[in-house]
């Protein structure tokens, strides 16, 4: 019970040094939620800490718009062993996609990126992708594309761009595209669209859910419409206004000092694991797996989009865009791939940059339809459930498997406690 000990320690030195909690707090019992039973969270990464299987969390649990539950566990760097403090920066991975498509939503609300836009008039060279199709002897045969790339595949991954490295990329297209993080590591914006524009499409843009690169494209587009940075944008268009001011692409001095550091060898493998991200700067500002945040900012960000785009007066999406955000847009006529990502996502279709539960039952974690979620290959998760007014963020330096276990025990843990 050391290392509980130590997480709780953090949360009370964050909270009496001058930080202040990222929404107003309340008593848990107060709004319908077991604070008897939501100690189950406290003595799971306890037994996950001590048994070295993660160094590491900060979980934000908010009800109503006001926290319930707000605490750092374990440790920061495992390495030094220093304690994890509340405000720890946390390599986002694919949760800045959900960022992103807001940033992307902003500008068609301005009348300046409609979805139905295709992607050719802002990028021409995307025209000439071909489409890959297997043969039986693995070889590839080369079609053109039925219809042209929209902006709306881009936001909901039907666009057949692709990720190579994923346990997912069965399909030998995919396994032809580099990582998630690799292209901003290595070169710039340029070069990222030149070299994927020379690959293969998985499949007709439009006809199935393939997780992708496809909101790194969708950054760029808003760079191209907006004449800035993505980082830039986003600072002005989401980040400032709701007081997110640990979000970032290219963390601070300061903040490096705050950046969550994984094991240096995978819990459940043995094999030596790292995230490249926190030592090597990107190039550019991938907008699908390149941000920086906080919990205490992430749980803004959720509050916001839970508020239908609004949050303590300061208004960034109306709630008529947020709800076609987080509506299912796979329609009958999309091969739903969602729960090949996430494997307890059965039941989900997937929205505007944000999957979508569709479906009572089907999941292994417990929700209800038009809960809204997504997470990132390091370790961070957060869900929305508009019905249960209910926002969860976790911030974890884990970029091994053992992510998807302890996701879906936090899920089935958090609604445990919710009993009115």
């Amino acid at each position: 019970m050391k290392e509980l000990i130590i997480g709780a320690a953090a949360a009370v030195i964050g909270l009496n040094s001058g930080q202040a909690a990222p929404l107003p707090e309340v008593k848990a019992d107060d709004v319908g939620v077991s604070q008897q039973r939501l100690t189950r969270l406290d003595e799971f990464f306890a037994r996950e800490i001590a048994g070295q299987r993660v160094p590491g969390a900060v979980v934000a649990i908010a009800r109503d718009g006001k926290l319930v539950h707000y605490k750092a566990y374990g440790q920061l760097d495992p390495a030094k062993g220093t304690p994890m403090p509340l405000n720890a920066v946390f390599a986002l991975a694919s949760m800045t996609k959900p960022m992103v498509a807001v940033a992307g939503l902003t500008l068609m609300e301005q009348g300046r990126l409609p979805l139905q836009a295709k992607l050719t008039d802002y990028y021409p060279t995307f025209a000439n992708m071909k489409v890959g199709v297997p043969r039986f002897d693995e070889s590839l045969e080369f079609k053109s594309q039925a219809s042209p790339i929209r902006i709306h595949d881009l936001y909901r991954h039907t666009s057949g761009l692709a990720y190579g490295g994923r346990p997912d990329s069965s399909n030998q297209v995919a396994r032809l595209y580099p990582d998630f993080a690799t292209p901003a590591i290595r070169g710039d914006k340029e070069a990222f669209i030149d070299s994927i524009t020379r690959l293969p499409l998985a499949h007709q843009p439009g006809t199935e859910f393939q997780y992708g690169c496809s909101i790194d494209v969708l950054g760029a587009v808003v760079e191209l419409v907006t004449e800035q940075r993505l980082g830039e944008y986003l600072t002005k268009a989401l980040w400032d206004p709701i007081g997110m001011h640990d979000a970032t692409f290219h963390p601070s001095a300061r903040q490096r000092e705050r950046l969550a550091r994984p094991f240096p060898h995978d819990p459940l493998t043995g094999k030596p694991q790292a995230i490249e991200l926190l030592d090597t700067p990107t190039k550019f500002d991938c907008g699908g797996a390149c941000a920086f945040s906080t919990v205490g900012d992430y749980v803004r960000f959720a509050q916001m989009l839970l508020n239908g785009g609004e949050l303590e007066g300061r208004r960034i999406l109306g709630p008529r865009t947020v709800h076609h955000m987080i509506s299912n847009h796979l329609g009958p006529e999309i091969k739903n791939n969602v729960a090949h990502v996430e494997p307890h996502r059965a039941g989900f279709g997937f929205g505007l940059g944000v999957a979508v539960r569709t479906n009572e039952g089907l999941s292994a974690v417990p929700g209800n339809p038009g809960e809204f979620t997504w997470a990132g290959a390091y370790g961070t998760q957060f869900f929305c459930d508009p019905k249960e007014r209910l926002v969860v963020v976790v911030g974890t330096a884990a970029p091994g498997e053992i992510r998807t276990y302890y996701r879906e025990q936090v899920q089935d843990i958090v609604y445990s406690a919710i009993v009115r």
